[in-house]
């Protein structure tokens, strides 16, 4: 399957400021991507890619005072099929867990694993363990979290989301993650492209996605509070131990997101992708 994905957006800095955005595809989609239309900004600026401690792609420039328009669209070819349900991955003991594993089961700057920890185990110590225990997580942060763009706030924690019960994406990822690492099972928090492919069309605004990874049976298998149930067409962009770790724009000064859109869909050809949007 091919998934056309992209985004433009345009920020107002009144000093030059230097910025770091993880908006480019991770390294591991890159052998995949059929066609792309390179960064570009407006009024151009030179910048260049490094990667961070967890692999991700990041992208350095200085943006002028003014306005400045960003933009990157490609084609990405993604399995056609759901995200995979392995129904038997069991729960590893943290003493046979691999070494790079233990980062995602300690406390983050989003993730309170101290203060959630007996509530992780009154409600999912008695679940069955490995993929089940996740699943019923999942189960839990999906019913107990009401979605609400305009609730929206940077600051919220995986303990907020859980006392005001309302959040977006990742609040839900947040909030899933810790009760994960609670129960002794690493998690990562993730975000990327997610279109509206094999299910009805959201008529809000396309934007980028949050969900998370666990570790099980000797692998890293993926799963969404937010949307629970398994889904077609993720586009990774980056993986961290929360959203601190991977934010899409971090600026060195203060800066205002004038305009942001997002585009991810289906298409059926290869062809570049050219402009994101069209003027």
């Amino acid at each position: 399957m091919l998934i056309r994905y992209g985004y433009d957006m345009t920020f107002a800095c009144g000093a030059p400021t230097p910025m770091i955005c993880q908006l480019d595809v991770h390294p591991t989609y890159v052998p995949a991507v059929r066609a792309e239309t390179p960064f570009a900004a407006s009024p151009h600026v030179e910048s260049w890619l490094y990667a961070d401690v967890f692999g991700n792609r990041c992208r350095r420039f200085n943006a002028p005072a003014g306005d400045l328009t960003i933009a990157n669209a490609g084609v990405v070819e993604v399995s056609s099929l759901p995200d995979p349900v392995v129904a038997d991955a069991a729960e590893i003991p943290v003493a046979d867990l691999p070494d790079d594993t233990l980062l995602y089961l300690v406390g983050s700057r989003y993730v309170e694993t101290d203060k959630l920890s007996p509530i992780a185990w009154d409600l999912f110590g008695a679940a069955p363990p490995g993929w089940a225990r996740v699943q019923a997580i999942c189960d839990f942060v999906n019913r107990h979290i009401a979605f609400d763009y305009l609730s929206a706030r940077a600051t919220r924690t995986a303990h907020e989301a859980w006392a005001e019960r309302v959040g977006v994406c990742r609040d839900f990822a947040h909030l899933a993650v810790a009760f994960c690492r609670c129960m002794n099972i690493p998690a990562r928090y993730c975000n990327g492209y997610l279109g509206d492919i094999g299910v009805p069309p959201d008529p809000s605004p396309m934007d980028f996605n949050a969900w998370f990874e666990v570790f099980l049976g000797g692998k890293w298998h993926t799963f969404d509070a937010r949307h629970n149930m398994p889904r077609i067409g993720r586009v990774l962009i980056a993986r961290g131990r929360d959203a601190a770790d991977i934010p899409l724009v971090n600026s060195f000064g203060p800066h205002v997101l004038k305009s942001f859109r997002v585009v991810t869909e289906e298409t059926h050809t290869a062809a570049s992708p050219g402009a994101v949007f069209p003027s």
